[in-house]
């Protein structure tokens, strides 16, 4: 990491972005052409594991790569209009780079589909890897020298314990500021509109240099 140049990783699905209709209408067209009955609410009550996990509840394992495949070419035409990005997303990632600092989008979600969410949203990140989850982050946000891995989920607090970052939790996705707490989060905000103010006055980056 450099010593003048922060980095900072976040997740993206209910991080940075609200990805819930989007996701709903792949599904929806995918329970649409299997006929295969999928609770679209309940899937996107759930973000966050690997999309492979979440199809192997409705499909039989032999039928899960054909369906991951699938979803990823409906993905582009279905996902990306109907999603926005959250509350906050774009400031807390203006405030890495007014310090000086750089991002990293560290996301379970397949990298040229994030990378069309990141493109369309016209959202200021400097770098992005697919197709990590959980423990699993922990390697792409250490190469990167992160200083700080902001989530959503209780996976992405044990990302943040992999690259031996701090681990700040959002509670925009499916867990509760007490279960992000619980989980060992060493900060909880409600969401990242509060992110601009803790990274400035918490002295993290400042600590980092």
């Amino acid at each position: 990491m450099s010593l003048t140049s922060p980095v900072v990783g976040f997740d993206l699905d209910m991080t940075l972005i609200d990805s819930r209709p989007g996701i709903g209408a792949v599904y929806d067209a995918l329970a649409a052409e299997t006929g295969v009955p999928i609770d679209t609410a309940l899937v996107t009550s759930r973000l966050g594991p690997p999309l492979d996990a979440e199809l192997a509840n409705w499909f039989p394992a032999s039928q899960v790569p054909a369906m991951v495949a699938r979803y990823r070419e409906l993905y582009p035409s279905l996902a990306i209009a109907p999603t926005v990005a959250l509350p906050g997303a774009v400031e807390a990632l203006a405030a890495v780079r007014a310090l000086g600092g750089s991002t990293v989008v560290v996301t379970s979600k397949f990298g040229p589909s994030a990378q069309l969410h990141v493109d369309h949203l016209g959202l200021p990140v400097d770098d992005l890897v697919g197709g990590a989850y959980a423990a699993g982050k922990g390697p792409a946000l250490a190469e990167r020298g992160a200083i700080v891995y902001v989530g959503d989920h209780v996976a992405d607090i044990a990302a943040a314990r992999a690259a031996g970052t701090v681990a700040v939790a959002v509670a925009t996705g499916p867990f509760t500021i007490d279960a992000l707490r619980s989980a060992g989060a060493d900060v909880v905000l409600a969401s990242l509109r509060e992110f601009p103010e803790w990274l400035v006055t918490s002295g993290t980056a400042r600590a980092s240099a």
